[in-house]
């Protein structure tokens, strides 16, 4: 039996999944939670094979944040991400922080449960039009070379964008008028882009951008 914990803000949507799963081809649920810590705390007490954890949750932590803590106290559970969110950044992140499986909200009830099957087994899902991209990713690169993938090509184009800004001395207001995006979402980025980097302080960063060649004012 499949012991599984179910983690999404929406109550509606953890009950439908509930009487989904519940029992189905040897899922048990074990247990709801509506945010990130809760999820983490409910891990911890019931020890599931499988959290099947949301993206957005705005009124807690949010499912990558509770995805990487996660795994950090739990390395052999199989996290599953479920969202609506079918977006390259989204997904190459998720897989970076140690998720097993990336499927859409809007996936048909029987390849919800094939991702569960096989997390649950300790193999990896995407979604098939996912697979397909990453596929067609990974081909450009063997012909432009073969060469492996830096630090530097971790990053979504809006990351790159961003590090050259930062690294230019623009404040985080500034970046987010100009890209006409919010200033949470220029420090996400930032967060996000300085992790995959592995740098700590905006000297670091200058001295990568200018070794990339990112610090071209014209």
């Amino acid at each position: 039996m499949i012991k599984l914990l179910i983690c999404d803000d929406h109550a509606v949507v953890r009950s439908g999944l509930r009487m989904l799963l519940h029992g189905n081809q040897g899922i048990e649920v074990v247990g709801e939670a509506s945010e990130g810590d809760e999820a983490i705390r409910m891990a911890q007490e019931l020890e599931p094979d499988v959290v099947l954890m949301d993206l957005s949750m705005p009124h807690g932590k949010d499912g990558m944040t509770a995805t990487t803590e996660l795994k950090k106290l739990m390395p052999n559970v199989s996290v599953l991400i479920l969202t609506m969110f079918d977006d390259d950044e989204y997904l190459f992140r998720a897989i970076q922080i140690g998720a097993s499986g990336y499927i859409l909200k809007n996936a048909p009830h029987e390849e919800l449960m094939s991702a569960i099957l096989s997390v649950a087994s300790g193999n990896a899902y995407l979604y098939p039009t996912a697979t397909k991209r990453l596929m067609s990713e990974y081909l450009v690169k063997v012909k432009q070379g073969g060469e492996a993938a830096g630090p530097y090509d971790a990053l979504s184009d809006r990351e790159k964008e961003i590090l050259g800004w930062i690294a230019k001395g623009y404040s985080n207001k500034e970046i987010a008028d100009s890209l006409v995006i919010s200033v949470k979402t220029v420090e996400s980025h930032k967060s996000n882009l300085m992790e995959k980097l592995g740098l700590k302080t905006r000297p670091e960063l200058i001295k990568f951008a200018l070794k990339k060649g990112l610090l071209n004012f014209e």
